[in-house]
């Protein structure tokens, strides 16, 4: 007779959990089922239930962020897999908790499931730390177009002279009209020199008419913004720092066409410093969702025929594959298409170890050659 082999269900919710265990030897699952809280102390419980009848698998949807305490109290003790809830749906009309679980298992055995991918403890923290990055560079992006928007109902054109209007120039400028000045030959004086704009364009450019209230939002949209952008900064210090070990594919996933530091750093906290989840190429490139199938080159020889929307896809498609071989062979990027020029190259390379200098990363960049590398 073959020894018994137990798989637990869990359906996830806010304050509750409804598992379920089952013989997955037995021709017909019999299953057991319990109730949970979500406290720390009733998780606790969960897991020496579990572990009092021998669990070994375990199987979650991925509902919400409400896995995640249940993920953490149960890691490293039980062979955890995460569904993705619309591969567990069941027929509208019959939903309840332990019905949602019981199916979990099913399916997990019959191998019906998608599953999601999670990494390790470290690696989760990396991710933490690099989307937070990111939802704060977005909250900028919105904050900025806010600003514009303010500057706009105040008759100020400062975004249409200068390209970088937050810049150190266009911050003095606002600040000083958030301070009352009106004078727009004043204002003016606060730019820099090297700005790309005669003085008669921006003289008229500052020529607006802000009011009290538009000066008081003024001070408040700037003073988010420094908040934000102390904020973005101090996650890139931590970033760097929780990434130190791995600085070698950082580095080499930055010399990336397209890429750099902070996409070598989002890219491995998503799939890891050596994408060993993903045996092959195109398994990360399935992953990702871009499967159809020196880069702008390639978008433009590929647009003509497939398309703008297509072509894009292509060329993601063909990024993965290069992301995946970097990482996961541990070889650098040597370009093998149509010569580049040194000028460019020598400015790339240049901002490349500046970025990570920043970073608090001691590296030179050194050429290499003899090196292929199939796409």
């Amino acid at each position: 007779m073959e020894a018994a082999y137990y798989v637990a269900g869990i359906d996830v919710h806010k304050k509750m959990l409804a598992v379920v265990i089952a013989n997955a030897r037995d021709r017909e699952l019999r299953f057991e089922c319990h109730r949970f809280g979500t406290t720390v102390n009733e998780l606790q419980n969960l897991s020496t239930w579990l572990g009092e009848r021998a669990v070994q698998e375990v199987v979650m949807e991925s509902t919400a962020q409400y896995w995640k305490p249940v993920w953490l109290a149960l890691e490293g003790q039980f062979q955890l897999w995460l569904a993705q809830a619309r591969s567990n749906r069941g027929r509208r009309g019959r939903k309840t908790d332990f019905r949602d679980a019981k199916r979990s298992v099913s399916r997990l055995l019959s191998d019906d499931l998608i599953l999601s991918y999670v990494p390790g403890r470290e690696q989760r923290s990396w991710r933490t730390l690099t989307r937070t990055k990111y939802q704060l560079t977005r909250d900028r992006v919105r904050l900025q177009n806010q600003l514009e928007s303010l500057l706009e109902e105040c008759q100020i054109k400062l975004s249409s002279v200068v390209s970088d209007w937050l810049g150190a120039s266009g911050r003095r400028i606002l600040r000083a009209i958030a301070d009352g000045e009106t004078d727009p030959a004043r204002l003016r004086e606060l730019g820099d020199r090297r700005l790309h704009a005669t003085e008669a364009d921006l003289t008229d450019a500052l020529n607006g008419q802000p009011q009290p209230l538009h000066r008081k939002l003024l001070l408040l949209y700037l003073q988010r913004l420094d908040v934000i952008e102390g904020q973005i900064a101090e996650l890139e210090r931590m970033i760097a720092e929780a990434m130190k070990a791995h600085e070698d594919s950082v580095v080499r996933l930055a010399e990336l066409p397209g890429l750099g530091v902070d996409s070598a750093q989002q890219i491995i906290a998503e799939i890891g410093p050596g994408a060993e989840a993903f045996p092959s190429a195109p398994q990360l490139a399935s992953w990702v969702g871009v499967c159809p199938g020196r880069l702008q080159i390639l978008f433009q020889r590929l647009s003509p025929r497939l398309g703008y929307a297509k072509a894009v896809w292509a060329i993601a498609h063909r990024l993965c594959r290069l992301i995946w071989k970097v990482l996961h062979e541990g070889v650098h990027y040597v370009e093998r298409g149509p010569a580049v020029s040194a000028l460019t190259l020598k400015r790339r390379k240049q901002r490349l170890v500046t970025q990570l200098k920043k970073l608090g990363y001691g590296v030179q960049l050194t050429p290499l050659s003899g090196i292929a590398m199939d796409t």
